[in-house]
């Protein structure tokens, strides 16, 4: 299940608790769609993920973690270490799609995996993210799918029912 912590210095993390398995397209990160969490659906050689939140930087933090539940079993990380990765955009739509393929871009050089994601400075033009995990260990990390790129095919950031909802197809 995922936990929201609103912190003290005024921003939220967020972190997958839940036994959520890669690959696994009918996987819900937390039951109830009124807080947060994150589900996957089908596209066409790809993989679609659909994340909310009470907020677009709740929604982004689920998003990111989506993306690296399908890369290993989000369980299996432990957040050891962090990084900090920035990005930026003109608007939301373009900042998610930058920033998901900056934390690509880190796991591609580091093997770095997030177990928690914090955006401690966020607005629709940049982003400053905390990912707390670990590198790839390949003696307790089982791989699952191989993510190359966030994509704007059908990418949406939207306000439905009081909550942010994002829409992103991640090429594998």
């Amino acid at each position: 299940m995922a936990q929201a912590d609103p912190g003290s210095a005024g921003f939220e993390y967020f972190e997958v608790t839940a036994d959520v398995p890669p690959r696994d397209l009918g996987a819900v990160a937390q039951a109830d769609p009124g807080s947060v969490g994150f589900e996957y659906f089908e596209v066409t050689a790809d993989v679609g993920i659909r994340a909310w939140g009470p907020d677009a930087r709740a929604a982004f933090c689920q998003c990111a973690l989506g993306v690296f539940n399908l890369m290993v079993s989000l369980p299996e990380v432990e957040a050891r270490e962090a990084r900090e990765v920035r990005a930026s955009g003109e608007g939301y739509e373009p900042l998610l799609v930058n920033w998901i393929n900056e934390l690509l871009y880190l796991h591609d050089t580091e093997g770095f995996l997030a177990r928690r994601v914090e955006i401690p400075a966020f607005d629709a033009s940049g982003l400053r993210s905390l990912l707390h995990g670990e590198p790839l260990d390949p003696a307790r990390h089982h791989p699952g799918l191989q993510v190359k790129a966030a994509t704007f095919h059908q990418l949406a950031v939207t306000e439905e029912a009081g909550r942010f909802v994002v829409r992103l197809i991640v090429d594998v």
